[in-house]
């Protein structure tokens, strides 16, 4: 006999977890299902550290959900007695004309930000750490920062557990149905499950769970390094802030140093779609090679040669991009009882509080106060 819940969650990473945690915070005793640990380091949500930004380049439309992510960051926090965010600020920088620049900057007087403009001296001066070539801008804004994402899926999940979910590790999704009567029926290597409300949440497994998004949801193979730093007292979080690079070996993105409880030291950074590597999420190659090295080390030695030295560690894990880098956080049209989040194409985890905010209200009601139309699946069939 199949095992019934009124709602079910399928991929316990930062959006799943957190979709998790928003439905039993409401009572409805939804259940979890995971193929790996929670948390682990075989999708996205992993790497110790994640950039949370409110100046946005990618979508002035973005603000208005990271103010209500940051709420919902610290309202997680207070409820686990946890140090999930720290307050570093954020530099948004490039060439005069360059999308990261002039959209941060466009993001900051729409929404009413808090800012500064800084050019290559000035950013210099401020922060010794930087060392971008004249003709560089630079959008400081002082309410960015870092989360640490193992800790924020481990306590969605755990707070999830104690507002009444219940959570299945270790058992792979093989399928899932509409049945006659319009319930949904889960398949998964160890049990059979109904439910009458299904949230999909597979992150750069999205197309195995949903074939509709096969060539919408594509994931990539990305690396990240932590160099040691030359000079560390450049590099604490006090004096350098996360960022995003757009420069002419293309759009890089970093951190300060951190390594609170023995974690990894150095300065963190990667490379957006580090060698556009398109994979698949079962057989990505998660060695690493001279190649990988190369192209990170080139960048740093460069524009941060007080950070860039000895390689203290790389890492494998994927971005899940969709053709306009917009997430999908929809119903599905035909079936509304599912709801999908997916293709968070490298930005997305900083969100993931209030996607699953999101997600419980799709799956509750069919519909969410939050504006999403950016983000809806009809566009990428080019309906929208």
């Amino acid at each position: 006999m199949s095992e019934h819940h009124d709602f079910i969650v399928i991929g316990l990473g930062g959006m799943g977890s957190a979709a998790l945690y928003h439905l039993a915070k409401r009572g409805l005793q939804p259940l979890g299902i995971e193929r790996f640990e929670i948390p682990h380091s075989m999708g996205s949500s992993h790497g110790l550290t994640r950039i949370i930004r409110l100046a946005y380049y990618e979508d002035p439309s973005y603000v208005p959900l990271l103010r209500r992510a940051y709420a919902l960051w610290a309202e997680l926090e207070r409820e686990c007695g946890e140090r999930l965010f720290y307050q570093t600020g954020s530099i948004d920088m490039g060439p005069a004309d360059s999308e990261v620049f002039r959209g941060s900057l466009q993001s900051c007087l729409e929404n009413d930000l808090p800012h500064a403009v800084l050019d290559s001296r000035q950013l210099r001066a401020r922060f010794p750490g930087y060392q971008l070539p004249a003709g560089t801008m630079a959008l400081f804004q002082p309410q960015g920062g870092l989360l640490l994402p193992e800790r924020c899926v481990a306590a969605h999940a755990r707070l999830a557990r104690h507002h009444g979910a219940t959570v299945r590790v270790g058992e792979k999704v093989l399928g899932w149905e509409i049945l006659a009567d319009a319930r949904l029926r889960v398949i998964t290597d160890a049990a059979d499950y109904t439910c009458e409300k299904l949230l999909l949440c597979g992150g750069a497994w999205a197309s195995r769970l949903l074939p509709a998004l096969e060539g919408h949801a594509q994931p990539e193979r990305q690396v990240l390094i932590w160099l040691q730093t030359k000079t560390p007292a450049l590099f604490t979080p006090e004096r350098f802030p996360v960022w995003n690079a757009a420069v002419e070996e293309g759009r890089y993105y970093g951190f300060p140093e951190f390594n609170p409880s023995g974690a990894t030291p150095g300065m963190k950074f990667g490379r957006y779609h580090h060698r556009g590597e398109a994979c698949d999420a079962d057989t990505v190659d998660r060695e690493l090679y001279a190649e990988d090295e190369s192209l990170l080390r080139g960048f740093a030695e460069r524009y941060f040669p007080e950070g860039a030295g000895a390689t203290l560690d790389m890492t494998v894990c994927m971005f899940t991009n969709t053709a306009d880098e917009h997430f999908i956080l929809d119903t599905l049209p035909d079936a509304p009882q599912v709801a999908v989040a997916a293709g968070f194409s490298g930005h997305g985890f900083k969100m993931a509080s209030v996607i699953g905010e999101i997600l419980a209200d799709l799956a509750q009601t069919g519909g969410t106060r939050h504006n999403i139309a950016l983000h809806r699946l009809l566009r990428l069939q080019g309906d929208a």
